[in-house]
């Protein structure tokens, strides 16, 4: 597989509550995209622009996903803004599964997307909102502090598929200009990394933040993120549906826009939310093999 062709490579961009993607359509899987080249095509001055790519690849065509293939068509191989891999990216999925009803390559209704994070059900609605099963969240007993400059948080340790720190804080310019990643301690709680999210509160069921995810700095949400803050939410607030046997939905405020979350009773958690596809083009394969030049 090569990023080398006389041939010009299709792109579109979309973004999900302005999380935005460079979306490469590639159903044999047949581009290699190492890093240098993701990072290039992420970057808002030289390249395209965007908080990740979406490597649209059918499972079966993917040693990562096949599988997976029986379960869900298509693969969405995540790369973050720096050309590193992760596992899942929620407002990914639905800018992903709005790509695919837009090409005809999926209905409206429910879908089935492969990811590192597992096999995410989507469904599209006739609104044009869609809806995640993010799965259900994990929370760790060991946790970490987070600091910023003079101050520090205790943060709650939520894995959505991908980690995250919340900490709840008493106003969001506390979290700094989040250009490079806060501290967090012991660092050994993420050997991999980890997203950190900050948290004030809004109203009852309402909190807003701002998220500096790993490989990407800051972005304008975080679906994962989101949903992590919610889970966090519900425990500090003493809604754990697993204890109340009720749903808990909370709005989620973030500088792209509102997501909503809903927990269950099982543990699932529900994200939704829009998508939009603002433009296609081309990418130039010869601009690009400077990249890896």
């Amino acid at each position: 597989m090569s990023t080398s062709s006389t041939s010009r490579i299709s792109f579109l961009k979309g973004h999900g509550t302005e999380n935005d993607f460079v979306i490469v359509p590639d159903p044999d899987n047949a581009l290699a995209l190492p890093a240098p080249v993701v990072a290039r095509i992420c970057d808002r001055r030289a390249g395209i622009g965007a908080d990740g790519v979406l490597h649209v690849v059918r499972s079966a065509a993917h040693p990562e996903a096949r599988d997976m293939a029986a379960e869900a068509e298509w693969f969405m191989d995540y790369r973050n803004a720096d050309g590193s891999i992760a596992e899942m990216c929620g407002n990914g999925v639905r800018v992903f599964a709005h790509y695919l009803q837009r090409e005809g390559l999926v209905e409206q209704g429910g879908l089935a997307v492969a990811t590192r994070g597992g096999i995410k059900q989507v469904h599209i609605a006739k609104d044009g909102d869609i809806t995640v099963s993010m799965g259900r969240a994990l929370l760790p007993e060991e946790s970490a502090t987070v600091a910023v400059g003079e101050r520090s948080w205790p943060s709650r340790n939520v894995n959505m598929g991908n980690p995250h720190a919340v900490a709840f804080v008493d106003d969001l310019a506390h979290a700094g200009d989040l250009l490079s990643a806060p501290p967090v301690s012991p660092a050994a709680v993420y050997p991999e990394g980890v997203n950190v999210e900050f948290v004030v509160d809004r109203g009852p069921r309402h909190v807003a933040m701002r998220v500096h995810e790993r490989g990407s700095g800051e972005t304008r949400s975080c679906g994962t993120g989101a949903c992590a803050v919610a889970v966090a939410t519900a425990r500090r607030d003493g809604t754990d549906p697993a204890v109340t046997g009720l749903p808990a939905t909370y709005r989620v405020d973030l500088p792209g826009g509102t997501l909503t979350i809903t927990e269950h009773p099982d543990g699932s958690v529900d994200m939704t939310g829009a998508a939009v596809i603002v433009a296609e083009g081309t990418i130039d394969p010869a601009w690009l093999e400077t990249a890896t030049g």
